[in-house]
């Protein structure tokens, strides 16, 4: 769902599509009632900006993720609310399915966007944030999500005609804040300055642009992680969040509230955070480097510039 894992198309499409048809066969043959999916705010996100959407919103047509993660999110979500009321074959009645449209996940422990972000920030290659400063995304700490799940499953077991059945949810702490803005504690938190440097979002999504299609091509010789796939940059620099109007009347959902205080903790109490004597000069020539590559291959996009 993050870095160069995002660009494995075969395992996505395996995992994503053919996993969650594993699951769904599982449950009709051995008479699982109830089944309640993960998945993601990508299945109508696209790009575009939303303010407050809600679960009326369509997918996005497939033809138009950038990526194949998100794609298959959405044929896996289709599948699993489409198999609500299928009949099990060996305890008789029918399946019960919902799906949970998760914000980006956070908190201790989490082990695949936290430690590339928390990498970043040690290896000086964060530097930069871009984008409009009052853009807004969302997340949702693990434990709410946990209890959204908990909440989902209560709901397809309630009654004959459970009102969770067939339905999708967004879920999130229900806090819209900027992206950066949201990692600041992080990073201060570690003991590392935050950046002040602020780049154009196209600059920074035509530079994952072309990082994903030299992926494309030496990938299969030198897996190399990319500083960011477009993906990702829409996913942090432009505004998409969403009412829980849905999920407070139909689950009884209500978010606790949560900062990144046990994430900093999480970190430090495993030895990261900034040490003494840090190479200053390093750092910055680290970040000159990265803005004068920017700037180069955005001049070479121009028409008439470089040749």
């Amino acid at each position: 769902m993050s870095g160069r894992e995002q660009l494995n198309r075969r395992r996505i499409q395996e995992v994503n599509v053919g996993g969650t048809q594993n699951v769904l066969e599982a449950c009709v043959e051995t008479g699982v009632p109830r089944l309640v999916y993960t998945s993601t705010f990508n299945v109508v996100f696209g790009g575009q900006v939303i303010e407050n959407g809600d679960e009326s919103l369509h997918y996005l047509p497939l033809h138009l993720h950038p990526d194949h993660y998100s794609r298959t999110k959405s044929l896996a979500e289709m599948a699993v609310l489409g198999a609500n009321g299928a009949a099990l074959k060996s305890a008789g009645g029918s399946l019960c399915t919902c799906a949970l449209r998760a914000a980006g996940i956070y908190g201790p422990g989490e082990q695949r966007h936290l430690p590339r972000v928390v990498g970043y920030i040690e290896r000086g290659v964060f530097r930069f944030v871009y984008g409009d400063p009052a853009s807004r995304v969302e997340f949702v700490h693990v434990d709410n999500l946990v209890s959204a799940h908990v909440l989902a499953a209560g709901a397809l077991s309630s009654g004959r005609e459970p009102s969770a059945a067939g339905e999708a949810y967004f879920i999130s702490d229900g806090r819209p804040v900027n992206n950066f803005e949201f990692f600041r504690p992080l990073v201060e938190g570690l003991g590392y300055p935050f950046p002040t440097l602020r780049l154009p979002l196209s600059l920074v999504y035509f530079v994952a642009f072309l990082t994903e299609m030299l992926h494309r091509l030496v990938g299969p010789l030198y897996n190399f992680q990319p500083l960011l796939t477009r993906t990702e940059v829409y996913k942090t620099g432009v505004t998409h969040y969403f009412s829980l109007a849905k999920a407070r009347a139909q689950l009884g959902y209500e978010p606790r509230e949560y900062d990144l205080a046990d994430v900093v903790q999480w970190f430090r109490s495993r030895g990261h955070g900034r040490k003494p004597g840090g190479s200053a000069l390093g750092r910055l020539l680290l970040n000159a480097l990265l803005v004068c590559v920017m700037v180069a291959l955005a001049l070479s996009y121009l028409p008439g510039v470089g040749g």
